[in-house]
């Protein structure tokens, strides 16, 4: 019996498969920590590749271009904030305590919240790379937040004459308000604490799951019925 082609194919080893893995994770790594530094304008592929010791040429094999590792490293940082949020969840609240652990989440890992400081700025102007990706990303938050926001209204837990709209807008400018903020002077600004506090006094709501802190020290949240 003649094989075909596909079935003559020598197949990668499964360790060869979790090296080409692992590089690729290095190489968002690096790419990240270039980004968040320099800006994705003036952050080279070659800086990344020298972080992680390999040729730009042996990056490209792994991401064809720079837009490519972008998008690539975008996608990972919305990775973790899936983990962190559930934002369609039937609870409004659920979504809202979620945002307040990324808050807190995002306090461990300062050079992703840097990158994301940098790339927003950048991203304004509409031949950036990413500017379709914020364009898109802002729309989707404002829209769950405003869908966490509208089932709590419809629970009546909502203060008055706050519209779900306002609200979301209000909690993401606070959100990226305090990420600069924290950025110049970290010893001033708890943005899990801050978060929590301005849902506390615009939501009927409760905080009784455990919360990280900056410091990475898990402490009770604060109950607020």
């Amino acid at each position: 019996m003649t094989q075909t082609p596909s079935q003559t194919r020598v197949r990668k080893p499964r360790g060869e498969y979790a090296k080409t893995s692992a590089k690729r994770i290095a190489i968002l790594d690096a790419a990240l920590e270039v980004f968040a530094e320099s800006g994705y304008r003036s952050g080279s592929l070659r800086d990344v590749a020298a972080r992680v010791g390999m040729s730009e040429a042996g990056l490209l094999h792994h991401f064809p271009n720079k837009s490519a590792l972008l998008a690539a490293v975008l996608d990972r940082r919305d990775d973790h904030a899936r983990e962190m949020v559930t934002f369609e969840a039937p609870d409004g609240a659920d979504t809202l305590r979620g945002l307040v652990d990324l808050a807190a989440y995002n306090a461990s890992v300062p050079g992703v919240v840097e990158l994301y400081c940098v790339l927003s700025a950048e991203a304004t102007a509409p031949d950036h790379p990413a500017h379709d990706y914020f364009v898109n990303r802002y729309e989707f938050t404002r829209r769950t937040i405003a869908g966490a926001f509208e089932s709590l209204v419809a629970e009546g837990r909502v203060q008055a004459g706050l519209t779900p709209t306002r609200a979301a807008i209000s909690t993401i400018a606070l959100m990226d308000g305090l990420q600069v903020q924290w950025l110049l002077d970290r010893s001033v600004v708890d943005m899990a604490q801050e978060l929590r506090e301005f849902f506390s006094s615009v939501v009927d709501m409760s905080f009784d799951d455990a919360v990280v802190t900056e410091a990475g020290v898990t402490e009770p949240a604060l109950a607020n019925d």
